[in-house]
């Protein structure tokens, strides 16, 4: 059997085997209804109860500010469409061009609601500066979204400085951190952000979990309608399961990251170090301040898409960019590798 050299954890990461391990009870046994009174559901409201406190915990929030969704995609949208709908004027939604399509494609439905929304400009590094974000805020600006580190380069934005911007103007600070969350320090109190993206499949988590925190007070329209699940926030019964694995994966994942990081960077120095004895000519994409692993590269004279199928053939499997838009990415020249 051909071996598997797996570099495109920035699309999606194993499932962690004790995070595996944890949820097969709530798959097959302890399947009862954590809203229902009766003891049989006991067991699922436990489970639920303490994996939002270890979430939480991890996070730097309180319990109650983690609302769990289905993914890094629903918790974004919430954050876009429940900002803007949270009040009665139809408020400005700042962004970046360079966010995930989750927020960029969001601010394009609330632009044809008549919501003004506005996508600020970064360098050539692919960052968002704080004197660009003063510029462009207004009074009448609601929401503010940047993501805390870029999925296809790497680079890791100056959240603090962004959001201490967004609240002299009076805005509502929102950050996507789907891809940063697992990979680096994230703590919500130190960031000052009033809500944060997170998808468990991005840190060995299992696919099709999330959760948005919302810090509390934070103005924000419900997004589901239904029953009185999560607070109230958000309708719909439980997936406990893969809550369970969501909150054991991301406890692993943020006790080991020094050394995780350590690891990583290591093995991207080896990488770089052996194209350049090998003379390619090549240009590494994104900041010095990056995700650990994450690895964007451009090369000279090549089709992105036709050295993706080459590697893959070799058994390598690395992206040309986001998974979320692989149909678009023919022409890009690059390679990204994460976490590798």
């Amino acid at each position: 059997m051909k071996r598997l050299i797996y570099a495109d954890n920035a699309a999606t990461t194993q499932l962690d085997r004790d995070a595996f391990e944890a949820m097969q009870p709530f798959l097959l046994n302890e399947y009862g209804n954590a809203s229902q009174p009766y003891s049989f559901a006991r067991s699922a409201k436990k489970a639920l109860r303490e994996s939002r406190e270890i979430i939480a915990e991890c996070i730097g929030a309180s319990p109650e500010e983690i609302i769990f969704t289905s993914g890094g995609t629903e918790s974004d949208n919430w954050a876009i469409k429940g900002g803007a709908f949270s009040g009665p004027e139809k408020g400005e939604i700042l962004t970046s061009q360079i966010e995930h399509h989750a927020i960029l494609r969001a601010c394009q439905d609330i632009e044809h609601m008549g919501y003004p929304v506005t996508y600020l400009s970064v360098d050539s590094a692919g960052i968002v500066h704080a004197e660009e974000l003063s510029k462009r805020i207004t009074p009448n600006t609601r929401l503010v979204s940047i993501m805390m580190a870029n999925n296809e380069i790497g680079t890791i934005q100056d959240i603090p400085s962004l959001a201490r911007e967004s609240h002299l103007a009076g805005a509502v600070f929102h950050t996507d951190a789907v891809q940063a969350l697992g990979h680096i320090k994230v703590d919500v109190r130190e960031l000052g952000v009033d809500m944060l993206s997170a998808s468990a499949h991005k840190f060995n988590g299992p696919k099709g979990i999330g959760f948005l925190y919302i810090k509390s007070g934070t103005p924000l329209h419900s997004f589901i309608s239904g029953g009185a699940q999560e607070f109230g926030m958000r309708a719909g019964t439980e997936n406990i399961a893969s809550i369970v694995g969501m909150a054991v994966a991301l406890r692993k994942n943020t006790s080991s990251q020094a050394e995780t990081s350590s690891y990583l960077n290591s093995l991207e120095a080896r990488l770089i170090d052996a194209l350049r004895s090998a003379k390619l000519d090549f240009i590494r994409n994104g900041s010095e301040n990056h995700l650990p692993g994450n690895i964007s590269l451009s090369f000279q004279s090549s089709d992105g898409e036709a050295l993706l199928h080459r590697l893959d053939l070799m058994g390598i499997c690395v992206s040309t960019g986001s998974a979320c838009d692989s149909k678009k990415n023919t022409d890009i020249p690059c390679a990204a590798s994460h976490r590798s």
